[in-house]
């Protein structure tokens, strides 16, 4: 075992204490093959499954594994052809029974913070679905919340901002300038710090680098 991976395994382990503190179950899993088998046993037979915007989770297959089963019903807001569409798929994610998605960071206390242009996916992860599963890389681990929302806006927003090529000042510099744009991806800014129905999210930690 490396010194990384040494230190992945003390943080994950303190942090999923932390986490179900808060009523949030977790895992942790230290390669990204393991992480893929271990939402793919969390979700079960008959449910209907969609995501919100990760990289972690397309980079990973799991979106593509999803659709490979054939005894699951997949939303997947691709598959629209109008804006209308689009739409009533956002609306159709609040009766899911599992929302797959990352975490743009999350304290090592527990909080997980996520910045979001639209609002889908931090309203589906505040209500609706009945479970949310959260695919994280350590990289995304940070020492409190302030670290954690800095990396949020400071990291995941500018390099969101270039892969959408929106006109946005982080797309200009790379850095948060903390604007008003109507493009603005981090319109809503979202704390879970505490999850109100026990086990309802769902974190799996993987001990990899993965999305922004």
């Amino acid at each position: 075992m490396t010194p990384i991976e040494q230190r992945n395994l003390l943080i994950a382990d303190n942090l999923i204490k932390n986490l179900k503190r808060r009523h949030i179950q977790a895992y942790f899993c230290p390669t990204a093959a393991e992480a893929v088998d271990q939402v793919m046993q969390l979700i079960d037979k008959g449910n209907t499954v969609t995501w919100g915007g990760s990289m972690t989770i397309r980079d990973l297959g799991i979106t593509h594994a999803v659709k490979e089963r054939d005894d699951l019903n997949v939303i997947d807001r691709e598959d629209a052809t109008s804006p209308e569409e689009v739409r009533e798929m956002y609306l159709k994610a609040f009766s899911a029974d599992v929302y797959l998605t990352s975490a743009n960071a999350i304290s090592e206390d527990g909080v997980i913070v996520n910045v979001d242009g639209n609002g889908n996916r931090v309203a589906a992860i505040t209500w609706g679905p009945k479970r949310v599963i959260f695919v994280v890389g350590m990289n995304k681990v940070m020492p409190n919340v302030e670290a954690a929302l800095a990396r949020a806006r400071g990291i995941a927003s500018p390099t969101n901002a270039q892969r959408f090529d929106i006109a946005t000042p982080c797309h200009i510099d790379g850095a948060c300038h903390n604007c008003n744009s109507p493009d603005s991806i981090c319109s809503y800014v979202h704390f879970l710090r505490n999850s109100r129905q026990q086990g309802r999210h769902i974190v799996v930690l993987v001990g990899e680098n993965l999305g922004y």
